[in-house]
């Protein structure tokens, strides 16, 4: 393992995503220290054969004291936490009630920003959530065997700024076009809900699934994230391309993901982020 300069401390949520960091941090030899909320980690966590430790939602005090006799000085936070979670099956710690208390919007990115302003007034940095999962993002370029053709490059072309737009308005980060008309927009539902809604709305035809991430997008505990589901929702609703804000993107079983699409003439494109 490595010298503790290097060492993290994994705040695990649901979820796949932490550990696809464990994965990537033992193949690198990185050291880490879990810290896994009761009310949302898979308990498959203590399988990776790094130290687990079991913390309430509430108990940021405990985190703190964890990772600072630990010898951790940056964290990363992976994985959902439902943020209601705070307010309802959990005793928050003195630590915790002062911080809520400094919050004036209760919710998901106010509560985890206020964590974040804690953490690092403690001498514990909160860093990007996929700074161990590179060879996972989305890449520029086309990804599958083949690229965009020219109607879904018309399609991407006038929806793109529009979704960025969407995104920026924080209403969702995911539109579905076809024949330069906006079929549907991601609200609360999600990208594969939102994807299976457009198959329906345009009988299955030929769609473009156009994801962004918003402008100045938070890594450190809010990563747009697709997988193989995607694959499989945009095959059941006719949709022929995806485009993906490549390095900002999380793909989850990537390698299974990219073989999916190519079985089904998907293409699956990177563009550089809008800004």
């Amino acid at each position: 393992m490595s010298n503790g300069l290097d060492k993290y401390g994994l705040i695990a949520g649901n979820g796949k995503f932490p550990f696809m960091i464990l994965q990537s941090a033992r193949a690198q030899g990185i050291d880490v220290v879990v810290a896994a909320i009761k009310e949302e980690t898979f308990p498959e966590i203590e399988s990776f054969g790094y130290p687990v430790h079991w913390l309430g939602l509430g108990q940021l005090g405990k985190l703190i004291k964890l990772f600072k006799q630990a010898g951790v000085r940056q964290a990363i936070m992976a994985g959902q936490v439902k943020h209601i979670q705070i307010f309802s099956s959990s005793l928050p710690d003195l630590t915790m009630i002062r911080m809520l208390a400094s919050v004036r919007q209760k919710n998901t990115d106010s509560i985890i920003g206020a964590v974040a302003r804690v953490l690092q007034e403690s001498g514990i940095s909160l860093v990007d959530s996929t700074a161990l999962l590179k060879p996972h993002m989305a890449a520029e370029g086309a990804m599958t065997l083949r690229g965009l053709s020219g109607h879904e490059k018309s399609d991407v072309d006038y929806g793109r700024p529009i979704a960025h737009r969407i995104a920026a308005m924080d209403i969702g980060q995911t539109i579905v076009v076809r024949g330069r008309a906006i079929v549907a927009v991601e609200a609360m539902e999600g990208t594969d809900a939102v994807i299976r809604r457009a198959g329906k709305l345009a009988n299955q035809k030929k769609l473009t699934v156009v994801k962004v991430s918003k402008p100045k997008q938070d890594m450190r505990f809010d990563v747009p994230v697709v997988g193989v589901p995607t694959i499989e929702n945009m095959v059941a609703a006719g949709a022929t391309a995806l485009i993906l804000d490549a390095h900002r993107t999380l793909i989850l079983d990537k390698q299974k993901f990219l073989e999916l699409a190519d079985r089904n003439d998907i293409a699956v494109v990177g563009l550089p982020p809008l800004e």
